[in-house]
């Protein structure tokens, strides 16, 4: 005797009938009736776009899309003016990686139903996922012309407005979806993260709060990424990324690598990104590439896009041994490409952040698979093996917040590539819009990274250091709004709020050397940011917090012999900054000591940090070839 449900007889002679029945189970979740039912309309009548369709669906709902296709396909064929097969295959094509066919597909549909709102928003993020940011605007408008309450295209919209940096109207726009009662929960982390991309606090506290409450629940509420923004809890960073990995990954695909051992004379080493060109991620590793040891290892490179053919990407390029090109193929070509290639070890130095394609890696092309640079959190998958971290971004006793097996290198996980001095400030003091002799707290982080929390510890100190400024980068007009009016609401001048434009890397960094003090942000740390000032000879101090995002300066810090920067509380960053802005004497002993311990500290040695990277890689190899499963390990000094 078995539980097993028998599937409903065809009611003969009556397809109408059947079709009813089969859409009513299938709206139940009963897939496996609905499908037979499908089956015995299509064995009298093998084209029914209405068919095709809904089996399609039921076959794509269990993770069979090349089989949907192909059902799509044969509709498309023989009922080619039935939209809703193309907008069907489109989605598949899109979700595959497989943009460009997908933006064909719904073309062909709005060819058809040009006011087919779904195909409309569809089309849309289809164009924003292959970078054509204001065309995907000009197709959610064309659903919005159609249907303004249309909440998706309303969100998507916002969506594409923060890629554009126009993070005003992202927030106008979340706020309308929000108003149209459009239920998506990662929605609020996307307002709160471009909220504060321009500053806006207003309602800060109320959303993070409700934020992590979900989460906690186990629900969607953010990406992974904007979430570290505003939580310092790796175990809730941990939930946010299981969660979003199960919403994008519901069905694993079969692997592509099945245990195969593989005998080069060389360890094969791919680096996959989107950011190979002028980027922070290749500014820091465009040097590995030209280090590495090429006798024992063949390194490639897999450019997911965007194309800029930038002096960054050139050399990348000329120092590889093969650089793919791959930012318009599908996950699962990319996939295809680096197994056919037997690469031994694939580094993701992207984690989720823009532009990344962890369908590629779910797909486990290579016997390794290891995050690194990109993301400073986990990824919540089973198909990462291992992170490259250190001992202070990732101590010992927080290896459970992580789904990836540690590996810590001895000094810092980030490599830098410093190829030269930094050069004298090209601007003066009053040129920058500098006092003359005031102290210059300086902060270049991303506007996102900025807190109420540090920001009232800043305006503390503007009241406790007379004359003192505190300097920050432009980066849009309504973050000079927002801070100058949350300065005054603080009791401080906003004239004492000093934005610095954009500015070319070298420039930029010698102007570095204009300001007293860096001051460093929680729960995001400076990153980059740290380690260009401190190349510039600017001392940070920094606040360390749980997470690895929150102790990527601290962890800098100790890899430039100056530990004594780091504190362990706002209290203590508070006092610590205080002391030494009116302590000159001592500030100006720390920047004798960086200066002179910079060319030899270990953060800036590229060649030592290649050593330790290929180090991690043939140790993680060696177990490998051994049938050992992944684990955590440290490399020696």
């Amino acid at each position: 005797m078995t539980n097993e449900v028998s599937p409903p007889d065809p009611a003969a002679g009556d397809p109408v009938a059947n079709f009813q029945e089969a859409l009513r189970l299938q709206r139940l979740g009963r897939l496996d009736e609905a499908e037979v039912l499908y089956r015995a309309i299509l064995a009298t009548s093998p084209v029914d776009p209405h068919c095709l369709l809904n089996l399609g669906h039921i076959l794509k709902a269990r993770g069979e899309l090349e089989t949907a296709l192909s059902l799509w396909r044969t509709s498309v064929t023989n009922n080619p003016g039935h939209a809703p097969a193309f907008v069907a295959a489109g989605k598949v094509l899109n979700m595959q990686g497989r943009v460009a066919e997908a933006v064909r597909a719904f073309d062909a549909a709005l060819a058809i139903s040009p006011q087919d709102v779904d195909a409309l928003n569809c089309r849309g993020n289809a164009l924003a996922r292959i970078g054509r940011l204001p065309d995907a605007v000009a197709s959610y408008d064309g659903a919005l012309a159609v249907d303004p309450h249309y909440g998706l295209a309303v969100m998507n919209r916002a969506n594409t407005l923060g890629a554009l940096r126009r993070p005003e109207e992202a927030v106008a726009g979340y706020r309308q979806a929000l108003r149209l009662g459009l239920q998506n929960p990662e929605m609020l982390g996307a307002k709160l993260f471009q909220q504060m991309q321009i500053c806006d606090w207003s309602d800060h506290a109320e959303a993070s709060a409700q934020i992590a409450q979900r989460i906690g629940e186990g629900a969607p509420a953010d990406l992974p990424f904007t979430f570290l923004a505003h939580s310092d809890d790796p175990a809730a960073q941990l939930a946010c990324a299981q969660i979003h990995a199960r919403g994008r990954f519901p069905v694993p695909p079969p692997p592509l690598w099945n245990r195969e051992a593989y005998r080069h004379e060389k360890i094969r080493v791919a680096y996959v990104s989107a950011d190979f060109y002028t980027h922070a991620t290749a500014h820091l590793i465009a040097g590995l590439f030209e280090r590495h040891d090429t006798s024992r290892f063949e390194i490639t490179s897999y450019a997911l896009g965007p194309s800029i053919e930038d002096d960054k990407r050139q050399r990348i390029r000329a120092a590889v041994y093969e650089f793919h090109d791959v930012a318009s193929l599908s996950d699962l070509e990319i996939a295809r490409r680096i197994r056919a290639a037997e690469v031994d070890i694939v580094v993701d130095l992207k984690g989720y952040t823009t532009h990344c394609r962890p369908g590629i890696f779910a797909h486990r092309p290579a016997p390794i698979q290891i995050s690194y640079l990109g993301f400073p959190a986990t990824m919540g998958v089973d198909f990462m093996d291992y992170l490259l971290a250190d001992s202070h971004v990732i101590p010992a006793g927080s290896e459970r917040f992580y789904s990836e097996q540690i590996i810590r290198l001895p000094h810092s996980y980030q490599v830098n590539d410093r190829r030269g001095e930094v050069g004298p400030p090209p601007l003066t003091r009053a040129q920058a819009g500098l006092p003359a002799d005031g102290f210059v707290f300086a902060s270049f982080n991303a506007n996102y990274k900025l807190t109420p929390q540090v920001f009232d510890v800043w305006m503390r100190l503007l009241r406790q250091v007379e004359g003192s400024v505190l300097w920050l980068l432009h980066t849009n007009d309504a973050v000079v709004r927002n801070l100058r009016r949350e300065a005054h609401a603080r009791g401080v001048s906003p004239d004492r709020l000093i934005f610095a434009p954009r500015a070319p890397l070298d420039e930029h960094l010698a102007r570095h050397r204009l300001a007293d003090l860096f001051v460093d942000s929680l729960p995001i740390s400076a990153h980059t940011t740290a380690s260009d000032a401190l190349w510039a000879g600017l001392p940070l101090v920094t606040c360390v917090g749980r997470s690895f995002a929150s102790r990527v300066a601290a962890g800098l810090l100790h890899a430039v012999g100056l530990p004594e920067l780091i504190t362990e509380s706002l209290e203590a960053y508070e006092a610590l900054a205080l002391a030494l802005a009116t302590h000159p004497e001592r500030l100006a002993d720390l920047k004798a000591r960086l200066a002179a311990q910079i060319k030899g500290a270990p953060l800036f040695d590229t060649d030592l940090s290649r050593r330790h990277i290929e180090a991690a890689y043939a140790i993680a190899w060696q177990r490998q070839q051994r049938g050992e499963p992944p684990a955590a390990f440290d490399v020696p000094a």
